[in-house]
């Protein structure tokens, strides 16, 4: 039986809260990186070890994710998986030194990514009910959530707070805020038939041809978010300020592209969505790598944040809308593109270290050609069935229903 309308606008807007919130923490972590590595006096190479931890915890974590979401529902799930996260901020600034450090983000990057699985199980079912797009949009949101939290830490490292204060005070404030955002989550569970899903697996065969899609948008994207301002630096020979800009940029056409992605997606489909996004993303790697000047350089990474904005959202929900288990799939994408988010700033560091910077963005371009020419596995066969004709696999629940 179809969802009331009211209830449904009430599941949405508090799933759209969810990812800002997780966006949010994130944020509020980045702004402080530079205060952890002069409080524990790091080099480079220390804090570069540290910031690896992150990535491994949330891909080791995220294959359990699945059995979480089974055993308790959705709504639960996220609920606790979601504190468990916000509770995990206030740890690595109170790390007395390096080992801590890295056991304090191994846990941070473990909650992150099973909480990440989880809302976007959660996004998926609420999509489903709504029977169109909405999977771009949420993963905006959660740009939005790591720019209003990074603008708060700003903020803070502006007013000389601690950071242990700073992040505490923020651990607490998110925390609390949890249970009144779930409360209008959808409570999806599996049918009684339904198997539990193993404590650790690997990824479902369709969520290794999905998330290989995926790992073509990570790939770009860790490497503009790491590189893109040494490479307009020593490449273009612009200015610190132009290159730190050139970031902003990239992720602020990004975070737009997510948030007006939707409509796009409901126009013309995910997968000619994707294919369309694969030729911007080319484009602007091309300019990336034929740029002679900063200016070319920014527009170039600019349009690669456009281009591979959605790629990510839609992988999610085609792994979600593939079959019985979203969660495990979810997981199993979830995996794939952590990983690769932990491996990509190495790839393009040797790339450039044994040929050059530009060759390394030309790895990153080709990346981005192959979504033109894989994009048809996120038009899975069973979307538009799901979509369609209800959740026949699930029972469900919402508020006031």
């Amino acid at each position: 039986m179809a969802m009331p309308t009211s209830p449904l606008r009430r599941a949405r807007r508090s799933v759209a809260v969810v990812f800002a919130l997780h966006g949010a923490v994130s944020g509020s972590f980045t702004t402080r990186i530079p205060w952890l590595r002069d409080h524990l006096d790091l080099g480079n190479g220390e804090l570069g070890l540290a910031l690896a931890f992150p990535a491994i915890g949330a891909s080791l974590a995220m294959p359990s994710a699945g059995r979480i979401v089974h055993h308790h529902g959705g709504r639960a799930a996220v609920r606790l998986l979601l504190v468990l996260w916000c509770a995990a901020l206030a740890l690595p600034a109170l790390s007395p030194h390096l080992v801590v450090l890295c056991a304090a983000l191994l846990v941070l990057g473990a909650t992150a990514g099973m909480a990440d699985v989880a809302m976007n199980a959660q996004g998926v079912e609420v999509e489903r009910r709504y029977g169109r797009s909405i999977m771009s949009g949420l993963h905006g949101m959660w740009s939005v959530g790591a720019l209003l939290g990074s603008a708060v830490g700003v903020g803070a490292v502006h007013l000389g707070l601690d950071a242990r204060l700073h992040l505490a005070a923020a651990a607490v404030a998110l925390a609390a805020a949890v249970p009144p955002i779930c409360r209008g989550l959808p409570d999806a569970r599996p049918a009684p038939e339904q198997k539990a899903p193993p404590r650790f697996a690997l990824p479902p065969r369709s969520a290794l041809v999905i998330g290989l899609v995926g790992v073509c948008a990570v790939l770009a994207e860790g490497a503009s978010m790491d590189w893109s301002g040494v490479y307009l630096r020593d490449v273009t020979g612009a200015s610190e300020t132009v290159a730190v800009a050139s970031y902003t940029a990239f992720a602020c056409t990004m975070a737009a592209a997510r948030l007006a992605g939707d409509a796009v997606v409901r126009r013309i489909g995910p997968v000619r969505t994707v294919r369309v996004s694969g030729v911007l993303a080319t484009a602007g790697g091309t300019l990336v790598v034929t740029a002679s000047d900063p200016v070319t350089g920014t527009a170039g990474f600019a349009l690669l944040g456009i281009g591979i904005a959605v790629v990510v959202p839609l992988a999610f929900a085609a792994a979600g809308h593939s079959g019985p288990a979203p969660g495990q799939a979810i997981a199993g994408v979830a995996t794939i593109t952590y990983t690769t988010t932990l491996l990509a700033p190495t790839a393009i560091g040797a790339v450039a270290e044994l040929v050059s910077l530009r060759a390394s963005f030309g790895l990153v371009t080709a990346a981005t050609a192959v979504l033109v020419l894989a994009a048809g596995v996120l038009g899975t066969p069973g979307r538009g069935g799901i979509v369609a004709h209800g959740r026949e696999n699930a029972r469900t629940d919402l508020p006031g229903n």
